[in-house]
């Protein structure tokens, strides 16, 4: 699975970052970056981005 964030929607709310801590961490510049999505827990991956209020996550397979 590979994590796509688009920059430009991102608003830093942060549920990404609850839901799946060792996947996004939102940086100083109040966007998310991604960590480590081969080691995350897949259904966290996929409920975090599901759960982004600005779609700024996508996954593909």
């Amino acid at each position: 699975m590979r994590v796509e964030v688009d920059r430009d929607l991102c608003v830093g709310s942060g549920t990404c970052e609850l839901l799946a801590p060792d996947v996004f961490e939102v940086g100083g510049d109040g966007v998310v970056r991604v960590l480590q999505p081969g080691q995350a827990d897949e259904g966290a991956v996929r409920d975090a981005a599901a759960q982004c209020p600005t779609g700024a996550l996508g996954l593909a397979d």
